[in-house]
């Protein structure tokens, strides 16, 4: 496993009298392997980082190098977990800049379904107008608003330019094995279809074919993907103890330090790679603690950029949160500051180190600054960037996340408030 835990920075704020109150933890981490606790129904999620299922890994490995031989760019239609984590992945792993090179082996990708403006899509069917392309449509019912919208558009633009035929080999639906709306459209007009498994919520789904079809298009090797998750999998659910389970020391040492009054996670990182991991870390756990009027509002940064927009807030505003934050050993670059004779910038005295060593030690100085301005400070240490890594981490805040909805005795895995929105929009809209 390659993930390490540091503490250091949040032990000075724990009461010891806390740390002794653990038998809740306990009785939180036996609900969920054992699978007896809130929303018990919804645990597939444990079984997914499962590199035997060959056949199915095969199926989406076929079904990727397809959609990259016919299409230059590829629309994922989604929202919230449906879209999230693939996204996630790929952007860690993509080089955002081979979008602009002429010999890029992979698609682009675009999402789209995740929002209602209808400047963003009009401006979407413009550009498919000029390029090859496929749609990855991701829906349990077919029926959420944002995403239904969206695949109408791109449905009937697809039929209009390839043919009704030819369209049913560019689009791919991941939907409810036997019914609903998404579903009879798959099977009236014949497009390949992946499984979303009843018993995995959205923002769970990310190493089911939800976000491992996106992600294998992407380029990404989904076996070593997956084989990340399973080895993080086995280490938390053989490993009992506080002292050997990072996911048990990070749930409950979140759980104390929300106890004595830290409402607010920032999951921050100084990798601009990782900005939409942390946009899925925030959808995972805010709709899964967030309930009955308690939980940790997850919140997000990437350093040194938001440094100049929140860090002043962070250092001297409300103390009422901590930071996570996800260190990286190693860059896979080596790009040394050049020497300038004129040093007009004053910069010399740090030639010839790497952007990366300047990199870790404003990282450094951040936690070092925050820490005395009473932050406490998590520190997740992985080694490098790759699928296998990321596909440790999916799982770790995967069952953080879990363990933490137990800790505050709630439901980790419905999202009753969602539905607030939904059911005022429909009445203004007039739906019967």
């Amino acid at each position: 496993m390659d993930i390490q835990l540091d503490l250091k920075g949040i032990d000075p704020f724990i009461s010891s009298k806390h740390t002794q109150e653990k038998a809740q933890l306990e009785t939180a981490y036996q609900q969920l392997i054992k699978r007896s606790g809130k929303g018990n129904d919804f645990l597939g999620w444990l079984d997914l980082p499962n590199t035997n299922e060959s056949n199915l890994i095969q199926e989406i490995n076929i079904c990727a190098k397809r959609l990259q031989k016919q299409s230059n760019i590829v629309v994922v239609i989604g929202i919230g977990g449906s879209y999230l984590g693939s996204r996630a992945v790929i952007e860690a792993l993509q080089n955002p800049f081979k979008l602009f090179s002429k010999d890029n082996d992979y698609p682009q990708f675009i999402f789209a379904g995740n929002s209602l403006s209808e400047q963003y899509h009009a401006q979407l069917l413009d550009l498919l107008d000029h390029n090859e392309y496929s749609i990855i449509v991701i829906s349990k019912s077919g029926t959420t608003t944002e995403p239904a919208i969206a695949f109408r558009l791109l449905k009937d633009h697809c039929e209009k330019k390839y043919g009704n035929q030819n369209s049913s080999e560019r689009i791919v639906v991941i939907t409810d094995q036997k019914r609903g709306a998404l579903k009879q459209v798959a099977n009236e007009n014949h497009y390949q279809s992946f499984v979303i498994p009843d018993d995995v919520g959205g923002r769970y789904s990310v190493l089911s074919p939800v976000g491992l079809l996106p992600i294998a298009v992407a380029g990404v090797n989904i076996s070593e993907l997956l084989h990340g998750a399973l080895e993080m999998r086995s280490n938390l659910m053989n490993h009992s103890t506080l002292s050997d389970n990072i996911a048990l020391q990070y749930a409950w040492n979140r759980y104390l330090l929300y106890q004595s009054g830290k409402k607010i996670e920032l999951l921050v990182s100084f990798e601009p790679a990782l900005s939409y991991f942390i946009e899925w870390f925030k959808q995972l756990f805010g709709e899964s603690e967030g309930k009955e009027n308690k939980g940790i509002f997850p919140a997000g940064a990437v350093f040194s950029t938001d440094l100049h927009s929140l860090g002043q807030y962070i250092q001297e505003g409300e103390r009422h949160l901590f930071e996570t934050f996800i260190s990286i050993e190693k860059s896979g670059q080596s790009l040394k500051i050049p020497f300038d004779s004129n040093d007009l910038d004053g910069l010399n005295y740090i030639q010839n180190k790497t952007i990366h060593e300047v990199n870790q030690i404003a990282e450094t100085g951040t936690m070092m600054a925050h820490f005395d301005g009473q932050v406490p400070c998590f520190k997740l240490i992985i080694p490098e960037l790759n699928p296998t890594v990321l596909g440790e981490l999916i799982f770790f805040f995967e069952f953080s996340c879990a363990l933490g909805g137990y800790l505050l005795d709630v439901n980790p895995f419905d999202q009753p408030g969602v539905e607030a929105y939904k059911n005022n929009m429909f009445r203004l809209l007039g739906k019967k």
